[in-house]
């Protein structure tokens, strides 16, 4: 029994195993296979023991509804990464195996991540998630001799390190205050400190780590490089799934300061509305796609920080309907940019000039996808911004809220501004982009359940009200 609540995770590591058996060879199609394969039975056992409870390695890692969602979502985010980016058109073939590899233990490391309650533990599985993507940003083949992938992954490290360091030092904190690294015995401790100085930033500190994940200003300065120098494939995983992860930690991690932890809350205050504001704006001016897609990705995350600082259930529960529907969205432009890169290349906006008539489904993918992350409804970015806005309404953040509404039309002109070209300008192409069978059912899915989500959000709020409400 106790073997099945690490199933998944061990599907993963024996996978990776596997996977690096074709690192010795140079064989990248079955390596893509076997880690399409790993990523789909870690799917099927995610949801399989979806209702699995218990504790492992001394309860410093927990298994519940909570964990086994976020895992889930991260299998599955992981899975439709591997299908549509798989080609990998700009990594050198004989690096592809281990490409699939460092893939499958970042994925290992986010669905660990996701189940730890005790900080030591914490650290050491968001480290295994971290490592392999400073890896996989500069594998990209040389750029017209820009080198810019080399200056994406040193940059990326050096910030990542940087507020590693100061997340252990928050963690050093939260252990001299309370006696105690597992979060479960933390809690109940800081209720008497919480007002205290050091107790607010030792939460701030470590809160820093996984803001940093996210993508939260000020922890925001390596999204545009990085997103412009990996390639499309690497940038379609990190924009996505180690944002699930983060947002589930970052739940944990505020609950430490419930119900009295203002100077928190005032500070995810600050830091939602800078992200809004400077993602917003920056993304107004850009011309490549991924450094715009990383821009908004800033600002989204200052969205997801509404539902976070009302620090209660179902302010979380609605900050994890949005990140799922994030995730979804984003996927979407994605799988259209990896299509539409025919050797890999980056994608401006003018190149999508006309894809309509080159590829509908494409056109109406990446219609779908943008339409949703301005917020424009029926689909899941309109319905995740307005519940977000109503709790934090409700927990009386008026000015919070007229922020934001600012700020969703604000996005909104370039947002449009991308499907105008896609649409109404004249193709910089004319021959029929080619698109797989796989890519077309996963376009289908991504739109599908965009779709569905804004129209019925209600099964999947519940099973996060629920999920919330397992761990509280």
């Amino acid at each position: 029994m106790k073997l099945m609540l690490f199933a998944p995770e061990l599907i993963l590591l024996l996978g990776s195993l596997l996977i690096f058996l074709f690192t010795l060879t140079t064989d990248a199609k079955n390596a893509r296979n076997t880690a399409i394969a790993v990523g789909v039975a870690a799917s099927l056992l995610c949801l399989f023991s979806l209702h699995q409870s218990g504790s492992l390695f001394y309860k410093a890692y927990q298994v519940d509804l909570f964990s086994q969602l976020f895992k889930t979502l991260i299998a599955l985010a992981m899975t439709v990464v591997l299908i549509f980016g798989g080609e990998l058109k700009d990594i050198t073939p004989r690096m592809k195996p281990e490409y699939y590899l460092f893939l499958i233990l970042s994925g290992l490391g986010l669905m660990m991540l996701v189940s730890s309650v005790e900080l030591i533990t914490l650290f050491v599985a968001l480290e295994l998630s971290s490592f392999s993507l400073y890896l996989m940003v500069p594998m990209r083949d040389d750029c017209k001799g820009l080198r810019s992938q080399m200056e994406a992954g040193i940059k990326y490290i050096l910030f990542a390190v940087m507020a590693t360091g100061i997340m252990l030092f928050g963690m050093s904190y939260l252990f001299g205050m309370t006696g105690t690294t597992y979060l479960a015995e933390i809690a109940p401790r800081l209720k008497d400190l919480i007002k205290e100085p050091a107790a607010i930033v030792g939460i701030a500190m470590v809160l820093s780590g996984f803001l940093f994940k996210l993508a939260v200003f000020p922890f925001h300065f390596w999204v545009p490089d990085v997103y412009q120098g990996a390639s499309n494939e690497t940038t379609s995983f990190i924009a996505s799934v180690p944002k699930l992860g983060a947002v589930a930690i970052l739940i944990r991690i505020t609950m430490l300061a419930a119900p009295e932890g203002k100077a928190i809350v005032t500070m995810l205050m600050v830091f939602a509305v800078c992200s809004m504001f400077y993602g917003n704006l920056a993304a107004l001016v850009q011309k490549d796609i991924k450094r715009l897609l990383g821009f908004s990705g800033i600002a989204h995350a200052g969205f997801v920080l509404l539902g976070l600082l009302t620090l209660k259930q179902e302010g979380y529960a609605t900050s994890i309907f949005y990140i799922v529907g994030y995730v979804l969205m984003n996927m979407a432009c994605f799988l259209v940019l990896c299509t539409v890169s025919k050797t890999g290349e980056n994608v401006q906006i003018s190149d999508l000039s006309g894809l309509y008539k080159r590829s509908p489904l494409m056109a109406f993918t990446l219609a779908t996808g943008m339409m949703a992350l301005a917020g424009i409804p029926p689909f899941v970015g309109f319905v995740g911004k307005f519940m977000l806005m109503a709790g934090a309404l409700q927990a009386d953040h008026l000015t919070l809220v007229i922020l934001a509404a600012l700020n969703t039309a604000i996005a909104i002109y370039y947002y449009l501004s991308i499907l105008k070209v896609t649409y109404c300008d004249a193709p910089t192409a004319v021959d029929a982009l080619e698109v797989g069978f796989a890519t077309k059912a996963v376009s289908l899915v991504l739109i599908a359940a965009i779709i569905l989500m804004g129209v019925n959000p209600s099964p999947m709020l519940e099973i996060a009200n629920r999920a919330v409400a397992a761990i509280l």
